[in-house]
């Protein structure tokens, strides 16, 4: 999902990274802070004064987003669930977790654990808020303790409103799954709300902004469009893992495959089995030995004039880990393992026998067809 993050650090074993677009939000908030807020709480500074208090706060909103999503991925950790890290973004911040929380029980704790950490820092930078200041009136530290009490506040009761994928969402899925005993339906009904509440801060967005709102309507536009998003990307792609629960690539592999040796040319490989059979995707095989695969770039990165003189294995990319998968993979698994490939086709291999290949057409094929026939999906407790 964030390609482009960069890591900064690991905390307690969970790798923190920060997404490109964070760095523009973190701008606007220095900008606003040090235009508005301060302006306004500590009147007759310094611009320079103004623009480090900005950065300080802006800073400390930055640890509060760590330690709200470090409390969702603790509480993840102690249910033995995977979490591939922290990334903080434009929106805010993400824990990465790797799989579905089991049962509704640690559905719940895990959504509830950021906005409990926010309401504690929100009480915490209020009570400092309150020990710094002077008697006369507020002071800088007081100040700075004022905003991230306000901003952690917003941030707990914000993301307790029962829209899915918000934690209140996920919390409202926790309850519905632990009555219905029912992930699926449960995350439907959860993502519908999550989709319904979207469009109602979109539209309330565009209303802000016609009516000279600014930039406060087209942020409220861009996080109407990102929960609207998430929330539907959030149940198709739970549908997709219940359609392929209990099934392996051995069941949906195309065993129909055309081969190339490894010394073969490239232009017999173009002529003989590309062009001839329709095929983008050819596994090379030599002795019967699996050796890894060529497609229609590899043939590319050659100039055509060179095609008889060279050997495919010059171009062929070994087979491994990332390329192929055994008979027995879940489809789950390979589903992942195809989104990640930029070929979008493995190899399926015991050892180093050739099986066959599956691609994530194969899949969505697969899904389609299920749809269409209306097989019954329900992912259970």
């Amino acid at each position: 999902m964030f390609k482009n993050a960069v890591q900064l650090f690991e905390i307690f074993g969970f790798k923190l990274k920060v997404d490109p677009s964070w760095l523009l939000i973190a701008a606007l908030i220095v900008w606003s802070l040090s235009t508005s807020y301060f302006p306004d709480v500590l009147p007759g500074q310094s611009a320079t004064l103004y623009t480090v208090l900005g950065i300080i706060a802006m800073l400390g909103m930055f640890a509060s987003l760590i330690l709200h999503e470090l409390s969702h991925s603790l509480v993840a950790r102690s249910y033995g669930l995977k979490v591939g890290g922290i990334t903080l973004f434009i929106f805010g911040g993400v824990a990465e977790l790797e799989e579905e929380p089991h049962d509704p029980k640690s559905e719940f704790q895990i959504a509830i654990a950021g906005p409990l950490m926010s309401l504690f820092l929100a009480a915490l930078f209020y009570g400092l808020s309150n020990l710094t200041a002077s008697g006369a009136g507020i002071g800088l530290t007081a100040a700075v303790f004022g905003y991230l009490a306000l901003i952690n506040l917003v941030l707990a009761v914000f993301n307790l409103i029962p829209a899915f994928p918000l934690d209140g969402g996920r919390v409202l899925r926790a309850l519905i799954w632990g009555v219905t005993r029912d992930l699926l339906r449960a995350t439907r009904i959860s993502s519908r709300i999550g989709s319904a509440f979207g469009l109602f801060l979109m539209l309330t967005g565009a209303f802000a902004v016609f009516a000279g709102g600014g930039i406060g309507g087209f942020w409220q536009i861009l996080i109407g469009f990102f929960i609207l998003n998430a929330s539907n990307g959030s149940y198709q792609n739970l549908l997709v893992k219940t359609a392929l629960r209990g099934k392996t690539a051995e069941s949906l592999m195309s065993e129909r495959i055309h081969t190339v040796d490894a010394e073969a040319s490239i232009a017999d490989l173009v002529d003989d089995v590309m062009l001839r059979h329709g095929v983008s995707f050819v596994p090379v095989v030599s002795d019967e030995r699996l050796l890894g695969y060529v497609d229609t770039a590899a043939a590319r990165s050659i100039t055509r004039q060179d095609w008889a003189g060279r050997r495919v294995s010059e171009i062929m990319v070994a087979s491994g880990p990332d390329t192929t998968v055994l008979p027995t993979t879940p489809l789950n698994e390979v589903f992942r393992l195809l989104a990640a490939h930029p070929r979008r086709k493995l190899m399926v291999a015991q050892g180093d026998r050739l099986l066959g290949v599956i691609s994530l057409s194969d899949l969505m094929h697969h899904l389609a067809l299920e749809q269409e026939i209306g097989l019954p999906r329900k992912a259970d407790v």
